[in-house]
């Protein structure tokens, strides 16, 4: 199972799996049947026939974890490494402003590790290590109110549309000239 949050599963979880595929393995060498074992272990049927064959060409030993899917393209002490250089912000590292965004990440990573990562698996990575999307704490200082007023009183009604029907409505999900 996959989490949006970023990352496969836990250590815990692949051991439960694990735990459950070995059950699976007992109850071939007893000669149970496919669906009397998912009934048993609570899980479907074409997972105990995909573990049937893995069973039957290597036995259990087959069916043990084989660890984590990947490995983390930045281990830990990279991570911390990237991090630092984070903290030092994106002026330091030659950009004109202090937005940090994840193509300038990107382009940090490549610069100081050498490595190559698309956005989303940074997004990921960042999330995991507990780093969110911020929102500035106060409007810029540039921001004309009076501006953004008349926009939102003249102009917004115009390209939203109005919500109501001018003519008279029905609860009828057909048209009158269809009857």
């Amino acid at each position: 199972m996959r989490y949006p949050q970023g990352g496969g599963l836990t250590a815990e979880r692949r051991l439960f799996r694990e735990y459950i595929r070995m059950q699976a393995a007992e109850l071939f060498a007893l000669g149970h049947d496919n669906a009397l074992i998912a009934k048993e272990l609570r899980v479907s049927v074409r997972s105990v026939q995909r573990w049937r064959q893995t069973w039957e060409r290597g036995g259990a030993s087959a069916l043990e974890s084989k660890g984590p899917a990947s490995r983390p393209k930045l281990s830990e002490a990279l991570f911390a490494v990237l991090e630092q250089e984070l903290a030092k912000g994106p002026v330091a590292h030659g950009w004109p402003d202090q937005t940090w965004t994840l193509a300038r990440i990107k382009t940090l990573i490549g610069r100081r590790f050498h490595k190559s990562m698309t956005l989303s698996a940074i997004a990921q990575m960042l999330h995991r290590h507990g780093f969110s999307h911020q929102v500035p704490a106060r409007r810029a200082v540039e921001r004309d109110e009076s501006a953004v007023t008349g926009w939102v009183k003249e102009t917004w009604p115009q390209v939203e549309g109005p919500w109501r029907r001018s003519g008279p409505g029905s609860a009828s999900k057909t048209k009158p000239a269809s009857r």
